[in-house]
């Protein structure tokens, strides 16, 4: 019997092919603003970063990623794609009851999907949990990142979760922060010095420029978490 589904292959793909990726994702996307803030820090993450692999998702040693703004998918989903987790036949049926590429992705239904994510507030504490799950079973080496949206920063629960990660110098974490002016409150120096008065390295970068994301992404942190801000335009 042959087999007409085409596996996925990895790198495929180029960056200026996300564009025709995410058109494919139609329907009713309330969060497109959401998603395209992401796309060039989840580029840089996953074409030069990130260590997994289609082949890897369930390797004890890789990198785990964690989506806590997931109630704005597309681009995370057109990353995934043309890295190879998935074919882009299934970018099409985005949001449909039978797909599943739902509005929030679902861990059990996205090949590469570490959480279940979209409720503010989740993702940051998870990735701490997550570091310290690696420690207790001896694995040191592989890096957990998180990504979270500035406005998330409204919630307690990732407030309670910077406060634990620097002092308990969790090194293997890293937060990174889509900053596009949607946060309520807001912090003296900006969001990195929060993170920074607890303990964490901390740096801002423009969110759309690619060298500038790899730099910070790649910035030695010995002893503490990382805290990237990327800053892009403002939500309109």
């Amino acid at each position: 019997m042959t087999n007409t589904t085409a596996a996925p292959v990895r790198e495929l793909r180029e960056f200026h092919d996300l564009d025709r990726l995410i058109a494919l994702m139609t329907g009713a996307e309330k969060h497109a603003p959401a998603a395209h803030s992401t796309l060039d820090a989840l580029w840089v993450l996953y074409d030069k970063v990130l260590r997994v692999t289609p082949d890897t998702v369930d390797d004890p040693g890789r990198d785990r990623f964690l989506l806590s703004k997931g109630h704005g998918p597309m681009a995370y989903y057109a990353v995934l794609a043309a890295h190879g987790f998935f074919g882009e036949e299934l970018l099409p049926g985005f949001g449909a009851y039978d797909s599943p590429l739902g509005h929030h992705p679902d861990r059990l239904l996205v090949p590469g999907a570490e959480i279940g994510s979209g409720s503010l507030g989740h993702g940051l504490p998870l990735a701490v949990g997550t570091v310290l799950g690696l420690r207790a079973q001896g694995l040191t080496d592989p890096q957990v990142w998180v990504l979270i949206g500035d406005a998330e920063l409204d919630e307690g629960s990732n407030h309670e979760a910077i406060a634990h990660a620097g002092p308990a110098g969790l090194e293997q974490l890293h937060t990174l922060v889509i900053d596009n002016a949607s946060a309520t409150h807001g912090w003296p120096g900006g969001i990195a010095s929060r993170f920074g008065s607890a303990g964490w390295a901390a740096v801002t970068v423009d969110g759309r420029d690619h060298d500038a994301l790899y730099a910070a992404f790649t910035t030695p942190h010995p002893g503490k978490p990382l805290a990237v801000v990327a800053r892009v335009e403002p939500k309109s």
